[in-house]
């Protein structure tokens, strides 16, 4: 069984490498929760279209790195077998060819089909599921355009610092949620203290995890930017006076070290620039840790600790006095968050609630726009019973929307029909303001960690009430997204022109007329 699994994942890693251009046109290869992320040196080497066709491929997205969605659990044993082909070719990948616009066609438009050509005109109501890919990426390609400004780069990179520590964030997040179980339920006493030690270890040295990778994101060397970062969780600094008040371990938390780490690169750039070659191996190393760390100490704990209160006390009132309103707003702008690219600004601000309260409260209720997309969804589905197209695109994406994977959802159906995309916005505003009113009642629902959302959250549920009624709330507010996005688009969703030109188009054929009739593959 093992052995038919490896074989699987090594055939899917087979069939993307040469659709991305060969091994030679790869220059980096990472992986998150349900992606992998690809460096390409040429974009234009990329086939879309075969790629999406690809029975393992959820979707892709093309963003600062080519993502190719795998979902959960396929995306990191496919990764290692896609490094190995990678690293074994020699040079770059046979019949790679120049690095020319070849893979897409002569005068063919990266990310558009062979053969179709560029699209002159707007097209309100496209027909097939053809046309809706097509139009997402047009979509995705202005929006990566748009989303190329200075701060918007910016918090890309925040992001990579952070997309790396989310498995050890799941792992961790889950064993807490067990101990939990097992303290609840009086069982297996002896080792809840274990379970305990394992979740809360990586938390309690998360900020050295970030010191690290921020240093390797902004030209750094990681293990400075580790070191720097390690005086924040380091327990002597308890015995250390700043600002008039006695400093203590992991103030400041994440974004401190951030800060720290960010600080430690430029001192150590300036030291390459300014220290004779001769003493650099001695001087640079020291003078970034002293540096750094002297200002770390007596300036960036207490300011980055004053900050992390403050985000925690922010979020707290928020819920606390904003309630259903403050769910509505957050679940329903939170898919168009993503479309500008704001949203990464919040992964450090989850991750801080995580490191001070056990688990943020903000990831339940943005869930639930993903729930408002898989309502929208089902509606788009009714709605067209004589496209086929279309439906058997929803089909195939909706077991990855329940999952929380909702890029080929967004991309392949809610975002290129215009209507259904805002439709599913006032799905996912309904369920995060359910999840929000419970949360001014006093039942706090959270996440012990980041990145999973629709049903793979429930087992990283966490908050102040039982966990019985915390995984009821959560549900109920998957529930009414889901109906609110359903309703929402069922019946404002299309217009009568909408509903008669997609119930009225099929999919052309695609290859060319033959004696028997020859079956398209979807």
């Amino acid at each position: 069984m093992a052995t038919d699994s490896a074989d699987k994942n090594s055939a899917i890693a087979a069939a993307i490498l040469p659709l991305v251009g060969g091994a030679g046109n790869i220059s980096s290869v990472a992986h998150c929760m349900t992606r992998l992320r690809l460096g390409l040196h040429d974009r234009s080497l990329v086939q879309d279209e075969a790629l999406k066709a690809l029975p393992a491929v959820m979707g892709v997205v093309d963003d600062d790195t080519y993502q190719i969605v795998l979902g959960p659990g396929t995306v990191a044993r496919v990764t290692p077998e896609f490094e190995a082909l990678v690293a074994a070719a020699p040079g770059t990948a046979a019949g790679a060819g120049p690095r020319t616009a070849a893979g897409a066609g002569p005068g063919t438009a990266p990310g558009t089909s062979p053969g179709t050509g560029p699209r002159t005109g707007p097209r309100t109501a496209p027909g097939t599921a053809e046309d809706l890919a097509a139009h997402g990426a047009a979509i995705k390609a202005a929006r990566k355009a748009k989303n190329s400004t200075p701060f918007k780069l910016f918090l890309r990179r925040i992001a990579n610092i952070f997309v790396p520590l989310i498995p050890a964030l799941i792992g961790c997040g889950i064993i807490a949620g067990l101990g939990g179980l097992l303290t609840n339920l009086g069982l297996l006493p002896a080792l809840v203290p274990s379970l305990a030690a394992m979740a809360s270890g990586f938390m309690s040295l998360i900020a050295v995890f970030v010191g690290y990778n921020t240093a390797k994101e902004f030209g750094g060397t990681p293990i400075l930017g580790g070191a720097v970062a390690a005086i924040i969780v380091f327990p002597g600094v308890a015995n250390i006076e700043a600002f008039g008040q006695k400093l203590s371990p992991g103030q400041g938390g994440v974004l401190g070290a951030l800060g720290a780490a960010v600080l430690a690169v430029h001192v150590e750039k300036w030291c390459r620039r300014a220290v004779p070659q001769s003493l650099d191996v001695l001087l640079t190393p020291t003078l970034t840790v002293l540096v750094s760390g002297l200002v770390t100490i007596f300036g960036l704990m207490f300011v980055a600790g004053e900050v992390s209160t403050a985000i925690g006390d922010f979020a707290d009132w928020l819920l606390a006095n904003g309630g259903a309103g403050a769910g509505f707003v957050l679940g329903g702008l939170f898919l168009p968050l993503v479309m500008l690219g704001l949203h990464q600004a919040l992964i450090p601000i989850h991750t801080t609630l995580i490191e001070q309260q056990g688990f943020t409260v903000l990831l339940p209720i943005l869930a639930m726009a993903g729930a408002g997309q898989v309502g929208a969804a089902a509606a788009v589905y009714l709605r067209l019973p004589r496209n086929t197209s279309i439906r058997n695109t929803i089909k195939s994406a909706l077991p990855a929307g329940f999952l929380g994977v909702g890029e080929p959802l967004i991309y392949g159906v809610s975002l290129p029909l215009g209507r259904p995309f805002v439709t599913a916005c006032v799905g996912g505003a309904f369920g995060g303001g359910f999840v929000g009113l419970f949360n001014m009642l006093g039942d706090k629902v959270g996440s012990t960690a980041i990145g999973p959302s629709g049903w793979a959250l429930f087992p990283l549920l966490n908050g102040n009430s039982g966990l019985g009624e915390t995984i009821a709330v959560y549900a109920g507010g998957l529930l009414v997204g889901y109906a609110g996005g359903f309703v929402a688009t069922y019946w404002f969703g299309f217009t009568k022109r909408m509903l008669d030109e997609l119930n009225g188009a099929e999919a052309p054929p695609r290859t060319a007329p033959t004696k028997e009739p020859t079956p398209v593959n979807p």
